[in-house]
């Protein structure tokens, strides 16, 4: 799991697919809660908005977090932090 702070929302003109419907998200990842220079993009599967900060999975587990375990995705916010 990743943990970081949504900067924006990515538009994507075209998709694959079983991607059509689904929002994409520019997230800052913070490492020992420190904001890095480092940044992931993952679909949104909880309505996380900017400013917020996220969890995300990654790898083969991002796909089980979507309703179409056929996606095909690598990152997938899975939960707001409150």
């Amino acid at each position: 799991m990743l943990k970081g702070k949504v900067v924006s929302n990515i538009v994507s003109t075209r998709k694959q697919a079983a991607l059509v419907g689904s929002k994409f998200l520019e997230v800052r990842l913070i490492e020992n809660n420190e904001m890095t220079d480092k940044f992931i993009i993952a679909v949104d599967s909880v309505g996380a908005g900017i400013g917020e900060i996220v969890l995300i999975t990654t790898g083969s587990g991002a796909r089980l977090a979507l309703h179409n375990k056929e996606t095909p995705t690598d990152a997938v916010v899975v939960g707001i932090v409150d």
